[in-house]
């Protein structure tokens, strides 16, 4: 990253004093006042009312700040779930939208009960590179939605002329606002204090820019619970289960690379089965309330870190502000410039956006250069869940590659007369055919061992390769020897039943004592050769 939060010890908690607190609400009033465009924006895109977005920027907002798996973090509609539920909406109406965030939201839990969200560990570096590159170019093109207009056709059209260069005279204004002012305090939050003095030189010039009312009227009530209105059969979970599916995965895949962010950024530790387990709450709240869903927002939660915020009250602050601008002050927050916001969201993609990479992008393996830009530009192209599945097989495919040319043997002759094979990596279904190459059962003596002690079996073609190989030596006349079998190894060996007579020695020194002479039956069980 560019720049980076203050690390924040791991074993120590928070001191909560009265300048913390308002260092969280500071920051969540930022967090609320950046949300507002984004749900506006995010229901238009899923085709439904803004208030939809709005009370799931709430609900969701409010849930998983008090029982996410990672304080700090905010939450709220997304556009990686908007454009995924537009087509839902078109086909069978917002009715249904509802109820398939009910059923994402059960989806999430069960993967939080079942702890699957361990598994984002398995996501390599370069991989979370090209999606935080890719995120911070998605949020950029985002905002420049906001610089075109109505064409007086039904369309929309770009600014120009006097209209164009205020804004993009805002949109800097407020850019300078929040890089200068941490120069000489942070006591206020940069990104809250460029909005406030654009919005106050907008307001007192009465210069002609486009406000957050321009997009749509946010006021409305309190969200009221609500049984999505479809019928209960079969037919409609045939409906919403791809649907539900889908929202869900994109929605944890999203929440826990955010979550793995922050917690980086800010030095602490987060939990990817709670924070799971929060998005499915969140979202079968939300369902029930008459929200569009949503998951973890990195540009949110880029905000809220970089304006101080280290606990949950800046995620509680956020929704409960987000709440008191619907119900009680909309007309005020409709006056706030659009490019104060846009400003804001600028800086975030400054401060997303993995710099460094591009200056290590020479210096690292080609593959996992590959493997960044390719992520980057699906997440772009195409969606988060599709890009880091893509880069996640990408790097699997390139690993297994790389070590399944790492299988060699050193040839040597044991105190016995046999020849042994010394064999060094991984025997799985990458190497097997490196590995049958190692050996010449015609050429070889009448015992032969195969020392396993720099090596490893890992999975069933691995199995199956010693099983052939075992075959051409027992089809010469001559016997093939085990060694140095590590215990899991020996495990795989006792399940994988109906394999021919193979020697497995007994070795004090490695604590592998197993009687000499198996040969598996049918069953897998061991017997004495």
């Amino acid at each position: 990253m560019s720049a980076r939060a203050e690390p924040v010890a791991t074993d120590q908690p928070v001191k909560l004093d009265a300048a913390r607190i308002k260092t969280e609400l500071l920051a969540g009033l930022t967090v609320a006042l950046a949300l507002v465009p984004e749900a506006v924006a995010f229901a238009f895109v899923a085709g439904v009312n803004p208030l939809v977005g709005l009370y799931a920027a709430f609900f969701i907002g409010l849930i998983t700040a008090c029982i996410g798996g990672r304080p700090g973090m905010i939450s709220g509609a997304t556009g990686a779930l908007a454009v995924v539920m537009v087509t839902l909406v078109a086909q069978h109406g917002v009715e249904y939208l509802f109820a398939t965030v009910v059923l994402m939201g059960f989806i999430q839990i069960a993967v939080g009960l079942l702890k699957w969200g361990k598994f984002i560990r398995m996501v390599p570096h370069p991989v979370m590179l090209g999606f935080v590159n890719g995120l911070a170019i998605v949020i950029f093109l985002a905002q420049l939605g906001q610089f075109k207009v109505p064409d007086g056709a039904g369309g929309l059209e770009w600014m120009s002329g006097s209209q164009l260069y205020l804004m993009l005279g805002l949109v800097a204004l407020t850019m300078v606002v929040i890089w200068f002012l941490p120069k000489l305090t942070t006591a206020f939050p940069a990104p809250l204090a460029g909005i406030l003095v654009v919005s106050a030189l907008v307001l007192g010039f009465n210069l002609d820019t486009r406000s957050v009312g321009d997009l749509a009227s946010i006021s409305g009530g309190f969200p009221e619970f609500h049984i999505p209105m479809v019928p209960l059969t079969f037919e409609t979970l045939q409906i919403i289960l791809p649907y539900a599916i889908i929202l869900s995965a994109i929605g944890l895949i999203e929440s826990l690379l955010t979550l793995n962010l922050v917690a980086d950024l800010t030095n602490t530790k987060g939990g990817a089965s709670k924070e799971c387990l929060a998005q499915g709450t969140a979202n079968i709240v939300t369902g029930f309330f008459g929200g569009m869903g949503g998951c973890a927002m990195i540009g949110q939660s880029m905000i809220n870190v970089k304006s101080g915020a280290r606990t949950r009250i800046s995620g509680i602050a956020a929704a409960l502000f987000l709440l008191s601008f619907i119900v009680v002050a909309s007309p005020l927050i409709e006056q706030i410039p659009v490019a104060a916001l846009v400003g804001v969201m600028f800086m975030v993609v400054i401060g997303t956006f993995a710099w460094a990479s591009l200056k290590i992008v020479h210096r690292i393996p080609v593959i996992d250069a590959l493997v960044m830009v390719i992520v980057t530009c699906v997440t772009v192209y195409s969606d988060l869940a599709v890009a880091v599945v893509v880069g996640v097989i990408i790097s699997a495919l390139a690993y297994a590659w790389n070590a399944a040319s790492r299988i060699n043997a050193r040839v040597g002759t044991s105190k016995e007369g046999w020849k042994v094979y010394r064999l060094s990596g991984p025997l799985f279904f990458g190497s097997t055919t490196g590995f049958t190459d190692l050996f010449d059962p015609a050429g070889d003596p009448d015992d032969v061992v195969v020392d396993f002690i720099d090596s490893r079996v890992v999975d069933h073609s691995g199995l199956e390769a010693i099983d052939a190989l075992a075959s051409k030596y027992e089809a010469a006349g001559k016997r093939l020897h085990l060694r140095h079998l590590s215990p899991d190894c020996q495990k795989l060996l006792d399940k994988a039943g109906n394999l021919v007579e193979v020697s497995v020695l007994e070795d004090p020194d490695y604590e592998i004592a197993v009687d000499y002479g198996h040969k598996f039956d049918s069953e897998g069980t061991a017997k004495n050769a």
